[in-house]
């Protein structure tokens, strides 16, 4: 009988303290087992400190200093000639190796294409895009001769760096992703070059 009440009394006191911890905000300080994890001694973003003589919290990189997967060649990087004169006639070899070959490098270049480009330029490169017909400027086709004998760099350059309306897009592509829409351009003026010269006809 005795065991009975002490179960009965340890349930009571038991779902008197869980009731009593409901909905209670205490003030006390956290419990912090590992104070610096919670109170972390770091500077922010944009914010000054003494560390430094210049104030400064946010450093400038050192000079010379380059991202781990920065392409430094600028043949590859940029789609200009070492000498910087002019742009590289077509997709550098070591690139195409890269990218594991001709068609692989086509297919990449058809998706990323059909991601960031065809919005405005259209699935044929034609500058109809779902944009254009909801009346943005359209683009230039590529189809036009001017765009026919263009460097390969050029219009990587021109993916890079954006012209006219259109931005640049380094930051949302890679070197290699770049290279591949340059080659999936190509591909869509070869199959789409008998189009184009029906459409010049009077």
């Amino acid at each position: 009988m005795r065991a009975q009440h002490f179960l009965l009394f340890v349930g009571l006191a038991g779902s008197g303290l869980l009731a009593g911890c409901r909905g209670q905000t205490s003030e006390d300080p956290p419990i912090v087992p590992i104070r610096n994890m919670y109170g972390q001694p770091k500077y922010l973003m944009q914010q000054g400190g003494a560390f430094f003589e210049d104030g400064r919290a946010m450093r400038p990189l050192p000079d010379g200093v380059i991202a781990h997967d920065q392409e430094t060649d600028p043949r590859l990087a940029h789609g200009r000639l070492e000498d910087g004169t002019g742009y590289v006639l077509t997709i550098p070899q070591e690139m195409v190796e890269r990218s594991g070959g001709m068609d692989k490098m086509l297919a990449r270049g058809q998706e990323r294409f059909g991601i960031y480009c065809a919005v405005c330029h259209g699935l044929t490169g034609a500058g109809d895009g779902v944009v254009v017909k909801r009346g943005l400027m359209p683009p230039p086709t590529y189809h036009q001769d001017r765009l026919r004998h263009a460097p390969d760099g050029q219009i990587y350059a021109t993916i890079e760096n954006g012209i006219r309306n259109m931005p640049p897009y380094a930051a949302q592509t890679s070197v290699a992703d770049r290279w591949a829409i340059v080659s999936y351009v190509r591909a869509l003026q070869v199959s789409q070059a008998p189009v184009a010269a029906q459409e010049k006809k009077p």
